[in-house]
């Protein structure tokens, strides 16, 4: 499966520019819908676009390996995450 580190890419925005980054501000930014955000940071198996993650990377000066990441079924049925 894979996971999105959308929460991971937000807290590491936020510390470098010092400030409180949200959904919302991403979403008038890149275009990509704050529900489909929130999902993405959420929703385990969330189907993002390939539209979305070129947004979010472009967003984020980052590469898509920065934003997903696969995880084994296996691993990710145990996970805690929150």
């Amino acid at each position: 499966m894979i996971r999105f580190r959308l929460k991971e890419r937000i807290a590491d925005k936020a510390f470098q520019e010092g400030r409180r980054i949200t959904l919302e501000e991403i979403s008038k930014a890149t275009g990509v819908n704050r529900t489909s955000l929130s999902k993405m940071a959420n929703q385990r198996g969330y189907n993002a676009t390939t539209d979305s993650l070129d947004a979010l990377c472009a967003y984020f000066d980052c590469q898509v390996g920065d934003l997903a990441e696969y995880v084994p079924d296996s691993d990710a049925s145990g996970e805690g995450e929150s």
